[in-house]
């Protein structure tokens, strides 16, 4: 079991989670976004800004202590759901809890992140379900909340029991994970097999594996790849491990590159009214979920 490094940024969830959301913006730009702010594509100089050093040591962090080993402990710790049991409502008003008052640029609490998610999904006249995956797609945030580090809870995802791949970000750091070395898990395939399918092959930890395990029996599929793979930048970005997926997989990762667009561009200043907005999303959750949930 490697050994869980501290931090003291730990003791600040929102900060990291805001710098991580900042951060996928600056290394991923969406060339239609940019125009509409009045730049162009060449002007915006995403991969060359020098990336702070608060996100350098978050993923410094992240690849380090996400092994093998770690991610089965985690899973067999959480995806007993023994935590907490809570409505929906009651999970949304605990995560905001992860309120920076310090921070400079934006106001705006985690209801309002995920409302203008499923909202610009809404707009565009999707199926309601996939509104409601916006709604929900940052719910397992929660874990900061259960004690967890920023590092074990955002962060893009990455397939662990095999080789890491270059082009997940800040890759230099795997060198000083213990899997790096250990020839059961560093090379390609590792633990699996060629093509096995996603759903054979253990991600990195994080909010993305928690909530998607929680959603299994109540979401149509979909939706539950939005939820498990939205932070899988590597594949649905960089095409890092096809070699992995299958073809069902290939089928399913549409759904998870036309969500993509819509949970890193939809932020804005101006928060969707809620008061308008509530009757709405508490019949689309009726509709979908029980009355309450074990988290």
């Amino acid at each position: 079991m490697s050994q869980i490094l501290n931090h003291p940024t730990q003791n600040n969830p929102l900060h990291s989670l805001e710098e991580w959301e900042e951060d996928l913006l600056n290394r991923y730009p969406d060339p239609n976004s940019i125009v509409k702010q009045g730049k162009t594509v060449e002007a915006y100089r995403n991969y060359e800004t020098p990336i702070r050093d608060t996100v350098k040591e978050f993923y410094r962090l992240n690849h380090i202590n996400q092994t093998y080993d770690f991610v089965l402990q985690k899973k067999a710790e959480y995806l007993k759901f023994d935590k907490k049991e809570m409505t929906v409502w009651d999970a949304v008003e605990f995560l905001n809890q992860l309120v920076d008052d310090s921070d400079p640029d934006t106001d705006l609490d985690q209801l309002q992140h995920l409302l203008q998610t499923s909202e610009a999904i809404r707009a565009d006249g999707h199926p309601d379900w996939m509104v409601l995956t916006g709604f929900f797609h940052d719910m397992g945030k929660v874990l900061c909340l259960f004690g967890e580090p920023q590092w074990a809870t955002v962060g893009d995802t990455y397939p662990v029991g095999c080789a890491f791949s270059e082009k997940i970000v800040f890759s230099e750091f795997f060198q000083e994970n213990p899997d790096y070395n250990n020839p059961k898990y560093n090379t390609k395939y590792g633990v699996y097999e060629p093509n096995c399918g996603l759903s054979n092959v253990h991600m990195s930890w994080g909010h993305d594996e928690y909530f998607y395990s929680m959603m299994k029996r109540y979401l149509p599929e979909p939706a539950l790849y939005i939820l498990r793979y939205h932070s899988f930048y590597p594949q649905h970005r960089e095409n890092a491990y096809e070699y992995l997926m299958d073809k069902h997989d290939e089928e399913m990762f549409k759904w998870v590159k036309l969500f993509n667009p819509y949970d890193l561009y939809s932020k804005n200043p101006n928060p969707p009214d809620w008061q308008k907005l509530k009757s709405y999303y508490e019949d689309l959750v009726a509709k979908y979920l029980p009355p309450t949930l074990k988290f």
